[in-house]
């Protein structure tokens, strides 16, 4: 995905709010919406937008589907971010 796709994403409180929950580990849908006073197809938006722009993936066990961090996109935009700044490793 784009990096335009994925700054996009990352706009919105709401979903970086989603990452941050997200970042102790994988999550149900339902946990999600349990954290927000939003409908559950506002939620399911907002994780629609976080999957496409790769920022999260989805795996389905029983009839549950559970969302959790995709690091290495996450590892990508410190990367550019960090180059952007012109810091060095050194």
């Amino acid at each position: 995905m784009g990096l335009q796709q994925t700054l996009k994403a990352l706009s919105d409180p709401t979903r970086r709010e989603i990452l941050n929950l997200l970042k102790t580990g994988k999550r149900s849908a339902g946990e999600i919406c349990g954290h927000f006073n939003i409908t559950a197809a506002a939620i399911s938006r907002h994780l629609s937008v976080l999957k496409d722009a790769d920022l999260i993936s989805d795996t389905r066990e029983g009839k549950y589907i559970f969302y959790e961090l995709n690091v290495s996109v996450l590892e990508e935009i410190m990367l550019w971010i960090t180059d952007l700044k012109g810091e060095s490793e050194t």
